[in-house]
Parts: structure tokens; C-alpha cells; sequence
């Protein structure tokens, strides 16, 4: 079984969709007539991440065996290391990995959590995340968060997705919308707060102490994700969780994080690249 061609493309999910909203993905087809399909990194459509696999990574894999996986994704991650080695060559990266996972898996006639030892748990609660807060008034907020209730949710998450250009641009705003979402859903209903890199290490830890005391269960990406230490700053000043690694693309990356301070870590699958070292 050898690689024969890779296929990079988009998927939309409404008609009105601009490319930078869409989906990124990758099919790996074999000469045997297999194939494994697997996701990118979809920040502003995966065009990037597409752009580098289509380019630069597909060439090297032609012809080879991809139960070579490990082989494969470790080359191709020096070879191209330039490129990033974060970002949009991680997440192309990611895509093959997930791709290269999907052709084991068939071809072994196995589950992937077979393959990666086993599953502790076969169904999970899930919980609605909600973004745009940032603009809304604390009654569309309210109107919002409500509407969603009706999916009865284990826990709910309210994202500000504010300008990161201009950080702690209406903290009162920020905490009057935390405190009204707690008195909507009552006082033991989990709740999570993700600032989006939103807030200075003060303005988060402002806001943070305000969350502790409206008893939500964590605070997401207080501060640009780039400033490592002061992620930490803020975890460690905080009772409240703080957590973060979405935007995190490498293991070393994540022990970082935990290094810093951080009790919460959430890598992105599409963005890890193979989990790179």
C-alpha cells in the first residue's frame, strides 16, 4: 500500500459561507484504493494550512507507505520546520496525521481508540459554547444563552471574542454579562467563562476574582496566549481554574503552559500536528 495522491480541499456549511468560514480538510488516497480523511486547523478556512500541504508536504509523501506515520510526520515537520514550526504548518500537519490515522485504522479494521489503547469512557456530556459576547447587551446575551438551554446542556460557556487589538475594552460590561448568565441558569449550574485572550494580566485577574465569586468552574485564555508566563501570573494568582492551549501547537508548548502555572490545558486535535515535540 502506497500513497498515490492527497487531496486538499474545503467544506461549507451554508450556502452564504466566504472561504475564510469554511472547513479545512485533507483526503490521503492509496494506490490499493483506500483512502483516510483527516481535519485541519480551520482558522480563517484552513487556507494556509491547505496551501502548505498542496505545496509543500503532499510532493514528499507520494509513493510512501503511510503505516510509516510516525516516520512520515516527524520528516516532513524538520523538513518544512521554517515554515512554522507553529501555526498553519501544524495544523496541515494535523490534518495528515488525522488522515494517516483513518487509512491504520481501515486497514486494521479497528476503531482509532482501539489503536491508541483503549476507551475510559464511551460517552461524554457535552456543553454548549457560545461567542459573541463581547457586542451583545446583557439582554441579547440573556436571549441567547436561553435559547440554547433548550439543547439541555451539561454546562454552558459564554466567549467574548472581543478585539484583541484593544485589551480590557469594557471589564464592567464583561462581568455584568458573567453575573446575569449565573442568575439565569441558578446557582449550581456549570458555567464556564472564555475571554479569548481578551484581558492585561490585571484586567483578567479582575475579572477572574469576579467569577469566583458567581461560582463558575473555569476561566479560558484570560490573556494572549503567547505570553506564557503571564498565563501563568494569572493561574496562579486565581482560585478559579484558569485554562488554556488552544492556540498551542506543540507538547512542549503544552508542558510550558503547566510549567507556568496553568491547572487546565485544551489542545486542539486540528492544530497539534501529530502532537510535535
Amino acid at each position: 500500500m502506497k500513497i498515490r495522491a492527497i487531496e486538499a480541499f474545503q467544506v461549507g456549511w451554508a450556502p452564504e459561507d466566504k472561504p475564510e468560514q469554511r472547513s479545512a480538510w485533507v483526503r490521503i488516497h492509496c494506490d490499493d484504493g483506500s483512502f483516510g480523511i483527516g481535519e485541519a486547523s480551520p482558522m480563517q478556512g484552513g487556507l494556509a494550512s491547505l496551501g502548505i500541504i498542496e505545496r509543500n508536504l503532499a510532493p514528499m509523501l507520494i509513493g510512501k507507505d503511510p503505516l510509516d506515520h510516525a516516520v512520515l510526520l516527524d520528516t516532513l515537520l524538520h523538513s518544512f520546520a521554517k515554515l512554522g514550526p507553529e501555526g498553519a504548518l501544524t495544523g496541515a500537519l494535523a490534518a495528515l496525521d488525522i488522515a494517516l490515522w483513518d487509512l491504520k485504522g481501515k486497514f486494521l479494521g479497528q476503531p482509532i481508540y482501539k489503536l491508541l489503547g483503549g476507551a475510559w469512557r464511551t460517552s461524554l456530556p457535552f456543553y454548549a459554547s457560545i461567542g459573541g459576547n463581547g457586542e451583545r447587551s446583557v439582554d441579547d446575551v440573556l436571549r441567547v444563552v436561553e435559547t440554547r438551554l433548550k439543547d439541555q446542556p451539561a454546562a454552558v460557556k459564554i466567549r467574548f471574542d472581543n478585539d484583541r487589538t484593544k485589551p480590557d475594552i469594557d471589564i464592567p460590561g464583561d462581568i455584568a454579562k458573567a453575573r446575569a448568565v449565573r442568575k439565569l441558569v441558578g446557582e449550581d449550574f456549570p458555567l464556564a467563562f472564555d475571554a479569548n485572550n481578551g484581558y492585561s494580566v490585571g484586567g483578567a485577574i479582575r475579572v477572574g476574582r469576579a467569577l469566583e465569586e458567581l461560582g463558575y468552574w473555569w476561566f479560558e485564555e484570560p490573556v494572549q496566549h503567547y505570553h506564557v508566563k503571564a498565563m501563568g501570573e494569572v493561574a496562579r494568582k486565581l482560585d478559579i481554574t484558569v485554562s488554556a492551549g488552544e492556540q498551542t501547537y506543540s507538547l512542549s508548548g503544552l508542558a510550558d503552559l503547566i510549567a507556568a502555572g496553568v491547572r487546565m490545558v485544551q489542545p486542539d486535535i486540528v492544530k497539534m500536528g501529530g502532537s510535535p515535540g
